[in-house]
């Protein structure tokens, strides 16, 4: 057992929907996020900038002393993942592979859609990691550029956020989906106006709280979980590199939490 802390980071409160499923299937984890507010999004970034942040947002993790690291970004996974792992010693996660895993387990027709930052969906990561697992499935992917700041400015619930996700969702709607990846941690804030487009056949594939189960799974598979006596003297400690003020309104707001401990660093 190990009472060390969990990391999580992400280019910005996008990774809150990772921590939320964290904290409810993991209540004996302690948890340190950091999101890089003032640099985000990281969707439209060079390949090289993506992973020199992602590399000072791990060191900064590091230096907690956690057992165990989560990019909960999908940006950040399709392009820093493998570089990250070879630098430490502690095991670290990604978003896409439990994102496609569950998306194959759930589609009837075999048609996917994958809609995500630039970054990711120019990697093509999503598509690879997919055919690699299940040749005959059918893929469709779309960049959403616009979606990333909606949730960043907290302008989830706004007629304009309806608007954007309406306007940029109509080219999926025509293609027989059944299965929509969420590849991209800030979508499940908007998964409502999202399911809303799409209709409610299409089952939508949250990456992040996939990628919670096989941290849990991971877990105890090193044993390093947590003990239901560590319960007590758990931490939950988020870090921005932008202001604290949205970062702490958004997150009291998605992850219910009203005594949140949010801290503004500078890298």
């Amino acid at each position: 057992m190990d009472k060390k802390a969990i990391g999580f980071l992400d280019s910005g409160v996008g990774g809150l929907t990772v921590v939320k499923q964290a904290m409810k299937q993991l209540p004996n984890e302690s948890i340190y996020y950091i999101g890089d507010n003032a640099r985000c999004p990281y969707g439209p970034r060079p390949a090289h900038e993506v992973i020199a942040f992602t590399w000072e947002l791990t060191q900064f993790l590091l230096k907690k002393d956690i057992k165990l690291l989560v990019i909960a970004c999908n940006t950040a996974t399709a392009v820093a993942l493998e570089e990250i792992r070879q630098r430490v010693d502690i095991p670290v996660i990604g978003v896409i592979l439990p994102g496609s895993r569950a998306a194959i387990k759930n589609t009837d027709n075999g048609r996917i859609g994958v809609i995500g930052t630039e970054g990711t969906i120019k990697s093509g990561v999503y598509e690879q990691t997919l055919k690699a697992k299940d040749p005959t499935i059918q893929i469709a992917s779309l960049s959403c550029p616009d979606f990333v700041p909606l949730v960043e400015n907290n302008q989830i619930n706004s007629s304009i956020a309806k608007k954007i996700v309406y306007e940029t969702l109509q080219p999926m709607t025509k293609l027989n989906l059944d299965t929509l990846i969420l590849g991209c941690t800030h979508y499940p804030i908007l998964r409502h106006q999202i399911q809303n487009v799409m209709g409610e056949q299409v089952i939508l594939i949250d990456s992040g709280a996939e990628a919670v189960s096989e941290v849990s799974t991971l877990l105890d598979y090193y044993e390093i979980a947590a003990h239901y006596s560590h319960r007590q003297s758990r931490e939950y400690c988020f870090y921005t590199t932008g202001a604290k003020e949205p970062f702490f309104n958004i997150a009291k707001e998605w992850l219910e939490v009203n005594d949140l401990n949010v801290q503004e660093v500078r890298l």
